[in-house]
């Protein structure tokens, strides 16, 4: 019995043994592409004799690592890891080769959904490919239509979040020296050496380039209603349509406590988009963990993780470093929102040279622009409920409650359309792009919309482009939104007065409004033209769409607005990021009492998009005619705009 005894240990031990072989040849040939994260150069010297004590402590490490997180799974799912499948062992194990270590601190555990006494002490884990790029995802890390992550998964999953949001908190409350304050536009920025001395694991990877931005500012929303907004993947994308492409919850890792929100832990999918053909959008895959740290008081926090999307194996270029805000109620309903923006870009060399200062600065995705949105947001859905309505003449329609509502809802839904068609994202729509003119750089798109009841039937033809203006973006916004200046531009119009018929306020910048207009072209007497203008301290949007006038009268009297087809056009105006130190209070869409440094442009970046109808029937084809047309459409109201701006057509 003993010699079988020993027979049976030594067979263990050659197994063991023959694990940690493949687990050297493993560290060996990561170790030959190792690059130093300060200057991207290769190792140099190696000492052979060295190199195999080190990686003795290696195999040493990485047993007491995977010895502690099987306990912690043990202690989570209430079944020792021995009960593991063979499959789910060797998934830890590819696992645990991207595992990195903290020092010893308490962190809130978004299995048990608390702080403090719930908090797991030890050192805290961070999924971070050794490689060096975040486009290697193992085969068995990705999600399969239909499929779940399994136990082991979610633990590491909620231990990556909640080191995310310990992160994210002194990013959100630290000072100099880990922030200061730019001196060419006065923006908080981060301290990198610093902060890695904050996050010893936050280890740069070679040939990236991070971006890091944090500002602050009063919303006009309670915090419990932001929290559900952030939560929500539906209204998230309604919110930030501007901003966001696309959205979606791939999976509730973790509910949040006694129905509250606070625990829960999501993995969710977005895509990010500046409002032009000319720029790529970035696409992440992230947690999103939610924690109530006090009454009136949430964190929410994003982090990448490395998970493929369903049927889509999504392998983003940018990777989301600890992000996310700080949301504190204060009195009356409105809150205090505090946001830190921070990414990693692997690849931007697409985005083209007239925005390249715009994305180079940070400003294009930073703290400044989520927040602006988030609070232009805010009061426009507060304007709800404040009167302040006024419709001229309208075949007698007088508007009730109902009626505003469903037209604020119509027009949201327009800019969202807008922001769907000017955008390079592949995501929001079903859509075919067409080969432009080099000249113009003008980006055409083809769909079909028989099974959508918000747009007509049949071939839509859309097409985008974007221009710089040597003017500033509020004289530009202020022009486009001028209605006696319209038909100097409005090549539709044919040159005929426009007149403002309805006027809905959202929110207390006067730029801020809906209003229906009325041309004075006989041909165009069952025609009005639903339009919606908004500005906040980061850019402006003017979006406008041809609805029938019986429409429109069914959506004032308290009707149905979701079937009414829109085939909205417009223009975003955003600065073109060569800026200087400028306080610019006229361009905020926040109170009186927000004073904020901004940006002050030596021109604008304007995108234009047009959509017509190419055909009445979804099986129609697409003729050069059409192309023709809204490519000359385009190029007769950019002629225009310069020439009433006296700008130079070039």
């Amino acid at each position: 019995m003993k010699g079988q005894l020993e027979r049976a240990d030594n067979s263990i031990l050659k197994a063991e043994n023959d694990k940690i072989r493949c687990s050297n040849i493993a560290l060996r040939e990561a170790l030959k592409n190792i690059m130093c994260p300060n200057c991207g150069s290769m190792r140099i010297g190696d000492d052979p004799y060295l190199d195999e004590q080190q990686l003795h402590l290696e195999n040493a490490h990485l047993k007491e690592e995977l010895d502690r997180v099987s306990s912690i799974a043990a202690k989570y799912i209430g079944r020792p890891v021995s009960q593991f499948s063979t499959t789910q062992s060797s998934h830890i194990s590819l696992i645990e080769l991207s595992l990195g270590s903290f020092g010893g601190q308490i962190i809130p555990s978004p299995s048990l959904g608390g702080f403090g006494s719930h908090g797991i002490t030890g050192s805290s884990l961070e999924l971070d490919i050794l490689s060096g790029t975040s486009s290697s995802v193992p085969p068995t890390m990705e999600i399969q239509p239909g499929s779940t992550i399994n136990d082991m998964d979610k633990t590491l999953m909620a231990e990556i979040a909640a080191n995310a949001m310990n992160d994210l908190v002194k990013l959100l409350q630290a000072t100099e020296p880990l922030w200061t304050k730019s001196a060419t536009d006065g923006r908080d920025t981060l301290n990198y050496e610093n902060y890695l001395m904050l996050s010893p694991r936050a280890m740069k990877k070679p040939n990236a380039r991070t971006e890091a931005s944090r500002d602050s500012g009063v919303v006009a929303m309670n915090s419990l209603l932001l929290v559900d907004m952030f939560m929500d993947a539906g209204k998230w994308l309604e919110t930030f349509s501007p901003i966001v492409s696309a959205a979606k919850t791939i999976q509730v890792l973790t509910a949040g406590v006694s129905g509250s929100l606070s625990g829960t832990l999501r993995l969710m999918y977005e895509e990010l988009q500046v409002l032009s053909p000319l720029v790529p959008t970035r696409e992440f895959v992230f947690l999103r963990y939610c924690q109530q740290t006090e009454k009136g008081s949430w964190v929410i926090v994003d982090v990448s993780c490395d998970f493929a999307n369903g049927n889509r194996h999504v392998l983003p270029q940018s990777r989301r470093l600890p992000s996310g805000c700080l949301i504190e109620d204060m009195s009356n309903g409105i809150s205090k929102v505090s946001w830190v923006e921070h990414v990693e870009i692997q690849d931007d060399s697409q985005a083209d040279h007239l925005y390249g200062d715009l994305i180079k600065s940070g400003y294009a995705f930073g703290a400044e622009r989520w927040l602006a949105t988030l609070q232009r947001m805010c009061e426009r859905y507060a304007s709800l409920t404040v009167s302040g309505t006024n419709i001229h003449d309208l075949d007698g329609v007088i508007p009730t409650f109902d009626g505003k509502a469903n037209m604020m809802k119509l027009s949201q839904r327009m800019v969202s359309n807008f922001c769907a068609t000017v955008s390079t994202s592949t995501n929001s729509q079903q859509c075919t792009t067409l080969a432009g003119s080099n000249e113009s750089q003008v980006r055409l798109t083809v769909r079909k919309t028989a099974t959508d009841p918000g747009q007509p039937n049949g071939l839509v033809l859309c097409a985008a482009t974007s221009i710089w203006l040597p003017v500033s973006p509020q004289n530009a916004f202020n022009f486009l939104r001028d209605v006696s200046m319209r038909p100097q531009w409005d090549v539709l119009s044919k040159g005929g007065a426009v007149q403002e018929v309805a006027h809905i306020s959202c929110g207390s910048h006067p730029g801020n409004y809906i209003s229906i207009l009325r041309a004075s072209d006989p041909s165009q007497n069952n025609m009005v033209i639903l339009q919606e203008c908004c500005i906040d301290s980061w850019g402006s949007l003017i979006v406008y769409s041809p609805v029938e006038i019986p429409e429109i009268n069914m959506a004032v009297s308290g009707g149905d607005p979701s079937c009414i087809p829109l085939l909205p056009s417009g223009f975003m105006i955003s600065p073109d990021g060569r800026s200087e130190i400028a306080h610019l209070s006229e361009a905020s869409s926040t109170s009186s009492s927000r004073h904020s440094s901004m940006t002050k442009s030596s021109g604008s970046l304007i995108t234009i998009g047009f959509q017509i109808l190419a055909g009445s029937s979804p099986v129609a084809k697409l003729d050069m005619e059409s192309v023709t047309t809204v490519n000359n459409l385009i190029g007769m109201t950019i002629h225009q705009i310069k020439a009433a701006l006296d700008c130079p057509d070039s």
